[in-house]
């Protein structure tokens, strides 16, 4: 399998928290893993920014279920290549049944996002955003 991103990090979103994957591929094609998990709140979500970018990370991946992707998505958009994953696939994937695992596989533990274009797309354009009061 080719890969397409070598330095690349799935998210597994939640209401209160993102569990991010970092995989990171050196020159002989070993791959080095960490995990984080971060909290949702805006100063959270810039941490998980600062600390991809420190790492070189150029591709995010995460999965579309519900609404608290768009957030991620909206600070990310500007920095990385952002993936939008199909929910439904990964609560298919047998034996992925911990946040940490769905991390690990949108992440490419063996065959998630940023392993292969199989299972997702670039976002072609940002999400809707709501308006605000009054507007």
């Amino acid at each position: 399998m080719e890969v397409v991103y070598p330095r690349c990090c799935g998210l597994d979103v939640h209401k209160q928290s993102v569990v991010a994957c970092l995989l990171v591929r050196d020159e002989r094609g070993r791959r080095q893993k960490e995990l984080r998990t971060f909290g949702t709140m805006t100063a959270d979500l810039l941490r998980l920014g600062d600390w991809l970018q420190a790492a070189g990370c150029t591709a995010v991946a995460m999965e579309s279920s519900g609404v608290y992707w768009k957030p991620i998505f909206n600070l990310l958009e500007d920095a990385f290549v952002l993936l939008v994953v199909n929910a439904q696939h990964i609560k298919a994937v047998p034996g992925r049944k911990t946040d940490v695992r769905d991390a690990e596989w949108i992440a490419g533990d063996p065959l998630g996002a940023c392993s292969s274009t199989a299972c997702c797309a670039p976002a072609s354009s940002r999400p809707p955003r709501s308006a605000s009061c009054g507007s």
